[in-house]
């Protein structure tokens, strides 16, 4: 429901508004309300999917307008947010129907991933009661493609199955169907019948993955009303798919091997262990032999990983798939959109084998579905693969090779001349550690702005300031008026990789 309407209701200004731009980054639509008087006017005529209510309103009530508003929809989840948290008030908002409850100050991140997990408790709930429905949406795709790689895949996918193996890592880029790959271990082995549940280590925040995986007991933390049951817990007997493991923190990935070593765990607040019978698949596309050198991924749980690894290939590498791919997908979005397509022409498969697809079969997927709605007869023809913006990236490209040394830009003009690697070579940590004094520096300090201009968290950025001892910087003069910015507690030696130049 990333379209979803959600009501504000907060008479501290600067709260709403920042809640309200963080929550329209998402694609939510989002309408805010400064009084008790205000947010039931707009309760009605907006109608809101989910509400965020401050207990304490100039002229209502929080608790008072929550009950005004489930009598009128009692499927509403209201999320509570207030400056003065007392038990009792917290007690009282989960009986009358909130959802979940946080005080003042809050994360942002923490308040737009309860809002998505609400939502999507909403939208499971009210999916039987919708009469119809114009997309008939089936199953997931299938591993489709009679190439050598492919088949040699597929005898892995079997070898996984059938013999039960606790643990696999699957590797490869983005969008070469990683997780059809985990589905297919789990839909053919004795474990097809138990849940499989995915999480995607990437998308949840730092602070929220421990209890994401492991739950929480009643009590441990302020908005836990009651017990609720981790991911290993409620995948008992079946399989957990952890995607993008790179991005797990370190802190996880040793609560993580210790569950592969004990098959037990213990939930946030919890006093008693918690058996759990569960295959793990986790996926990657980055190099986690270099983060293991790096110290960016524990080793120990690498290798225990990696007992079975699966590497998917990229599609580039096995174009001979592409036409039993494309026919599949033909197939599959003629009875997701009630259409008769039939095939794709000569002309647009020669086309779609003649380019290299970096975005692997997601991207095929999306191009074709995007052709099978602009076509009105009944083959799939080269024109629509080639309109406006699409001309430029059906056309053939190469392999893709390494780029060579250029210039970085940052944010708001700041530059970063020429980056020549050194001969002997150079600490990649090093480079990351003045990137993020640089960022730093250029966000006169500020940790938010810092973590926009690196596309980063910044409960990640955090995590990596600590990791390298970041809490002060220094600046050398250099040549020409140029300065750079360096941690103090690891003052680079001998060299210097960027220069902020300002002449």
């Amino acid at each position: 429901m990333s379209n979803a309407k959600i009501l504000i209701a907060d008479d501290e200004h600067l709260i709403s508004s920042m809640l309200a731009l963080q929550l329209g980054r998402v694609g939510y639509v989002v309408e805010t309300a400064a009084s008790g008087k205000e947010a039931l006017q707009k309760f009605h005529d907006f109608k809101p999917d989910l509400v965020i209510l401050d207990l304490h309103l100039p002229d209502i009530y929080g608790l008072e307008l929550l009950v005004m508003m489930r009598e009128s929809d009692d499927t509403l989840p209201v999320v509570i947010i207030t400056a003065n948290i007392m038990a009792d008030s917290a007690v009282n908002a989960f009986k009358l129907g909130a959802v979940n409850f946080f005080g003042k100050p809050f994360e942002m991140d923490v308040i737009v991933h309860a809002v998505a997990k609400c939502l999507k408790e909403k939208q499971i709930d009210d999916v039987e009661s919708i009469p119809t429905v114009r997309r008939n949406v089936t199953t997931q795709d299938q591993m489709i493609g009679n190439s050598p790689k492919m088949v040699e895949i597929s005898k892995l996918v079997y070898a996984c199955a059938s013999t039960d193996a606790r643990t696999v890592l699957v590797s490869g880029e983005s969008g070469t169907g990683k997780g059809l790959v985990a589905q297919a271990i789990h839909q053919y082995s004795a474990r097809a019948s138990a849940p499989f549940i995915a999480v995607n280590c990437a998308a949840i925040p730092e602070s929220l993955i421990e209890n994401e995986l492991f739950g929480h007991d009643r009590g441990a933390y302020t908005d836990a009303g009651k017990k609720q049951k981790g991911i290993f817990e409620q995948a008992n007997g079946g399989t957990v798919f952890l995607d993008e493991i790179g991005d797990m923190p370190l802190a996880m990935q040793t609560k993580l091997l210790n569950i592969l070593e004990t098959k037990r765990f213990r939930r946030l607040g919890g006093e008693a262990d918690v058996e759990t019978d569960v295959r793990i698949i986790a996926a990657t596309n980055q190099d986690l032999v270099k983060m293991v050198a790096d110290g960016r991924f524990r080793g120990d749980l690498y290798y225990r990983l990696n007992m079975m690894n699966i590497c998917v290939p990229a599609l580039r590498k096995r174009l001979e798939d592409i036409p039993a791919m494309v026919q599949y997908f033909i197939e599959r979005l003629n009875a997701e959109y009630g259409r008769r397509i039939k095939r794709a022409s000569s002309e647009a498969m020669e086309k779609l084998l003649a380019y290299s697809w970096p975005g692997n079969v997601r991207e095929l997927r999306n191009v074709v579905e995007r052709a099978m709605m602009l076509e009105k007869g009944n083959v799939l023809m080269h024109f629509h693969l080639c309109e406006e913006s699409n001309q430029a990236r059906l056309t053939p490209s190469p392999e893709p090779q390494s780029p060579e040394p250029t210039v970085l830009a940052a944010e708001k003009g700041h530059r970063f001349a020429g980056f020549q690697l050194p001969p002997e070579g150079i600490s990649f940590e090093e480079v990351e550690k003045q990137l993020i004094a640089l960022a730093l520096e250029s966000a006169s300090g500020n940790q938010s702005r810092a973590a926009k201009i690196l596309k980063m968290s910044r409960d990640t950025l955090r995590y990596r300031m600590k990791k390298y001892g970041i809490s002060e910087f220094m600046y050398q003069d250099l040549d020409c008026e140029q300065k750079v910015a360096v941690p103090v507690k690891s003052k680079p030696e001998g060299y210097t990789v960027f220069k902020w130049a300002s002449c």
